[in-house]
């Protein structure tokens, strides 16, 4: 049992090194998963062929859909200059010396939409760029200013966010995606101010030591990354007003809004306890269904609204479709490994340490999923493989404590949106990759924004539900 778990630490090891040594995930996970079966004394190929491989098909099977549409979306976002005219929108509300601030909403507002984390991040990073040149902040910002508005609040806390991290729970907690309202808000507003006011602190610091955004120790030897310039040679149409391009955002949210709240309630749903159906309740599914409603409609309304460019969107569509494959396989690829290390017998011992350290279940949730979150470098990843081992027994321990299952939803979300930043992240490498930067140069306050930020608002709401019982 001892050498089981040694195997366990080691494999988590391997992953990490793997990922920070730029490994494809794909790759990384079923090596380590491998390191834990060895250890384990566990059969490789059954293991491989029978447990690795069917959590992993079962993630893409679920969550599939979401990726696509979220992909295909933020590339028609982009090819039709949508994208692009409401960063210039909000600059101009936020004023010219509002960079910062414009770059965080701009990203909110499009993550908050549906648009998928990672090509927010492409879209992004060449309006940053001309933004922080003109105000001339340093570009090693750029990456921590993205990150705030893709990788905190509108992934995890904000009510009614379409991105995957806040629908995954709901697969387990019967919940839906606006669960925890007034937890999310607040938490929000704290990830929020936090990462403005680190930001700002950190342009004063820079500006004080006369940095600039073309000094030498803030520009990368790969000025323009390749990948990030890639988003931006396809030629884009303009819109015809300042408020055209809102209107699919707006769409995903009215639509998942609707769903969730009155039209999905006002339907018959009997059939689905049949067996054809897998038997599965409206709870376990309401979340992800209202979310991918929300995009495909917004999808249809982009090319209704720009059908005189439909052969351009068709290319745009298969694009996006393309860009959809990586992002879904590779977090798929961290829950196969997370069953399979699931599956040998030394976890059991560490998941009765878990529920063995007398926390309730809010607090046991949260540091589970903070943990492999942490371990995985993966938000969505590691809630999954935390939820798919203990999700059953979290939520009865919620039950029992009388802990609602909104406040576990929401609070669980965020845990998971904290410790996945860490430096071997893949969302973190790609980020620092688009933005032609470097961890040395960056990665500081991208783990202020995305980790100690957020870490730190968990916290204090975790102790507020524990000790007040509010919410």
């Amino acid at each position: 049992m001892i050498l089981g778990i040694i195997g366990i630490l080691l494999s988590l090891t391997l992953l990490i090194t793997l990922a920070y040594r730029g490994v494809p995930v794909l790759i990384a996970a079923p090596i380590a998963a491998v390191v834990a079966l060895v250890f384990s004394r566990a059969p490789i190929l059954a293991a491989y062929t029978e447990i690795f491989m069917p959590a992993m098909a079962n993630f893409v099977g679920n969550f599939f859909p979401v990726f696509l549409t979220g992909a295909i979306f933020g590339v028609l976002m982009t090819v039709t200059g949508y994208a692009k005219s409401i960063a210039g929108t909000v600059t101009s509300l936020v004023g010219g010396g509002g960079a910062i601030a414009a770059t965080v909403i701009t990203s909110a507002l499009m993550t908050y939409g549906g648009i998928s984390l990672f090509v927010v991040a492409f879209v992004m990073y060449p309006l940053a760029r001309e933004l922080f040149r003109v105000a001339d902040i340093p570009r090693r910002l750029i990456p921590a200013t993205i990150a705030l508005g893709i990788f905190t609040f509108t992934m995890t806390a904000l009510p009614g966010t379409p991105q995957v991290q806040n629908i995954i729970p709901g697969q387990f907690f019967g919940t839906g995606s606006f669960a925890g309202a007034a937890l999310g808000l607040i938490g929000s507003a704290g990830i929020l101010g936090f990462g403005l006011f680190w930001l700002e602190f950190r342009r004063r610091q820079m500006a004080r030591k006369g940095e600039t955004f073309s000094s030498s120790h803030s520009a990368s030897a790969t000025e323009g990354a390749p990948a990030a310039e890639t988003a931006t040679t396809v030629r884009t149409l303009e819109p015809s007003n300042r408020f055209v391009p809102f209107l699919p955002l707006i769409t995903v949210f009215a639509v998942n809004f609707a769903c969730t709240l009155f039209i999905f309630p006002a339907m018959d749903w009997g059939y689905l306890s049949e067996e054809k159906y897998g038997g599965i309740a409206l709870s376990s599914r309401a979340a992800l269904w209202a979310v991918l409603i929300g995009i495909v409609a917004a999808i249809l309304l982009i090319i209704v609204m720009n059908f005189q460019h439909r052969q351009q969107l068709l290319r745009a569509i298969g694009d996006g479709a393309r860009q959809s494959m990586l992002p879904v396989f590779s977090t798929a690829s961290e829950v196969g490994y997370g069953a399979v290390v699931a599956s040998v017998a030394a976890f059991a011992l560490v998941r009765d340490s878990v529920f063995n350290m007398g926390a309730n279940a809010v607090i046991t949730s949260v540091v589970t999923v903070s943990m492999t979150a942490g371990l995985t470098g993966s938000s969505s990843g590691g809630m999954t493989i935390a939820l798919n081992a203990l999700g059953e027994d979290l939520k009865a321990m919620a039950q029992a404590d009388g802990t609602s299952l909104e406040t576990m939803h929401r609070l669980t979300a965020m845990a998971a949106g904290g410790l996945d930043t860490l430096p071997h992240s893949g969302a973190v490498v790609t980020l620092l990759i688009v933005c032609g930067l470097t961890h040395r140069q960056s990665y500081k306050d991208v783990a202020m924004i995305t980790i100690a930020g957020p870490v730190t608002v968990v916290a204090l709401l975790v102790a507020a539900v524990t000790f007040t019982g509010a919410f």
